[in-house]
């Protein structure tokens, strides 16, 4: 089965090499994220697949720290920053094969530099890493299955007539480990049919049994999803379904200036001097297929070259448009639209083949440095204070209210480590618990990850925002022990009320201590710790 395309010129070398070692700088000084804390805990609790994604994201996120047994930023990013290059790569392959040389190195060059590109699919543990990973291998897949090779050649395209493959077959393994990946998968899947409806020269792989081979090893592929969802009352696909989208019961109507606002945003996670080339370039392809359409191609190699974009429209169009326009009714996240641009980079870098190359190294060039910047601005200041007022690292006496910053919600999670093995009172406390808890499913995260190396005890979180938490323990396991509760000072600002809200489950509360987290030398939240004694009554979760 040919799997890469040899003789890889130098550049991409030194795109993935220096790319990788950028992102490793980035990966091991960026403090652990909300979604990576909870990302870990997957990997603690190791099942079939989860209340809100499959099960891959448990493995890249554990296959760096599970060797050392400790948690930290980089460990657990190892996955992503090993699966983001393999992605590149394919990116590359598939550009070259798609197009030439020259548009596979700027398509590296691009997914290197747009920021949700590298941040969240090769920095932040997600189960994006896997997603791009086999979302591109999918790609790759169809265009070597259904785009003749050396396909800009003229005398190639005479060679178009189609026959389906065993490719078909590994296609259905690679959507189905997508699925695994997120759910974004199955609308990968629902764009390789449209463009096998809507293309003659493909539309025969509909009835060869090849694609009753790729369906069969797509079912069997989502096994474990199945299994999870058919024991947990299909809890999964109704939350994404149905539960995330319900609101306060009230009417909400459609908002054309939020989906212009999530438009907006979306230039702005890719960089305005990538998201509107990348915008123009797809709406020249999209108006260039719609002329296909009305005006026929006749030739062979124009049939080809139809399909070519087609392709790349079908792969990428439906969840970079869908999820635009689903921001007018619902917030969108940032990376759900991110895939879809993904596979328009190959449409920009293909459009930027033709500029000259002085143009193209002031575009990237240009871009790059000033966004390296800004990344090594935001790490000095995630982690000294730079921009924090007040500070000890301070630039020109800072900027931003420490108070007023929302950056000190990321957790230093070494920094509460070593301050809770520092104290003989708090490991004392630790010893004699039955269980910790926390009341936010993240905060659960960043304290699971501070504490495991200390005492493996059970974590769980009392939340009615309990995520995977429901699923992972049953709470009537709790009655009669002894807990440990850590939270946040922000969270509470009236200790009554903090007190006041777990008490009822408790024989007996008793404050145990405090952790100051500082940045830059300055205090910026407070773990407040609580022992709690002889767990009364069992705490009700809003499901399963």
């Amino acid at each position: 089965m040919k799997l890469f395309v040899p003789q890889i010129s130098r550049a991409v070398w030194w795109w993935l090499g220096g790319g990788f070692l950028f992102r490793l700088v980035v990966a091991t000084f960026l403090p652990v994220g909300f979604d990576e804390a909870y990302y870990y805990l997957y990997s603690r609790h190791l099942a079939w697949s989860y209340f809100d994604h499959p099960l891959l994201v448990a493995l890249t996120t554990g296959i760096g720290w599970w060797p050392l047994g400790t948690g930290s930023a980089l460990t657990i990013r190892v996955g992503a920053l090993l699966l983001y290059v393999l992605s590149l790569l394919l990116l590359y392959v598939t550009a070259r094969h798609l197009f030439d040389e020259r548009t596979g190195v700027l398509a590296i060059a691009i997914g290197s530099i747009a920021p949700i590109f590298w941040i969240a699919f090769g920095v932040l543990t997600s189960p994006d890493n896997s997603l791009i990973f086999f979302w591109t291998l999918t790609l790759l897949l169809a265009a070597w299955e259904f785009i003749p090779d050396r396909f800009s050649s003229t005398s190639s395209l005479r060679k178009a007539t189609y026959q389906p493959t065993y490719r078909i077959a590994l296609i259905g393994l690679t959507v189905g480990l997508a699925c695994l990946s997120k759910y974004h998968g199955f609308i990968l899947g629902a764009g390789l049919v449209g463009f096998c409806l809507t293309s003659d020269r493909t539309r025969k792989v509909l009835w060869s049994p090849w694609l009753l081979v790729s369906l069969l090893l797509f079912l069997i592929t989502l096994t474990p999803l199945w299994w999870w969802n058919y024991g947990n009352d299909w809890f999964s696909f109704r939350f994404h379904l149905f539960l995330r989208f319900e609101g306060d019961g009230e009417p909400n109507p459609y908002r054309i200036l939020d989906a212009l606002g999530t438009w907006g945003l979306g230039l702005l996670y890719l960089f305005p001097t990538i998201g509107l080339p990348l915008w123009w370039s797809t709406g020249r392809a999209l108006l260039e297929r719609i002329q296909t359409i009305i005006q026929p191609p006749m030739s062979a190699g124009e049939r080809v070259a139809r399909d070519r974009i087609a392709l790349i429209l079908w792969l990428s169009l439906p969840i970079a448009l869908g999820f635009t326009l689903l921001g007018g009714k619902q917030a969108i996240y940032p990376a759900w639209p991110a895939p879809g641009f993904w596979g328009m980079t190959l449409l920009l870098a293909h459009s930027a083949s033709t500029w000259s190359g002085r143009t193209v190294r002031r575009w990237l060039g240009g871009t790059a440095i000033f966004l390296g910047t800004l990344a090594l601005v935001a790490l000095l200041h995630l982690n000294v204070g730079l921009l924090q007022k007040p500070s000890n690292y301070a630039l020109l006496g800072g900027l931003v209210p420490i108070e007023q910053d929302g950056s000190t919600t990321l957790l230093d999670v070494g920094q509460l480590r070593s301050r809770f093995a520092r104290s003989p009172e708090l490991m004392a406390a630790l010893a004699e618990a039955d269980f910790v808890f926390t009341d936010e499913f993240y905060l659960s995260g960043y304290v699971d990850m501070a504490l495991y190396p200390l005492a493996q005890k059970p974590l769980t979180a009392f939340s009615q925002d309990p995520r995977g938490f429901a699923f992972w323990h049953e709470p009537e396991t709790w009655m009669g022990q002894d807990a440990l509760y850590l939270t946040l000072n922000s969270l509470h600002p009236d200790p009554a009320e903090l007190v006041a809200e777990f008490q009822p489950y408790f024989a007996m509360v008793n404050t145990v201590g405090e952790i100051p987290l500082t940045r830059g030398g300055i205090e910026a939240d407070t773990v407040l710790i609580y022992q709690m004694n002889d767990m009364q009554r069992a705490y009700e979760y809003p499901y399963p």
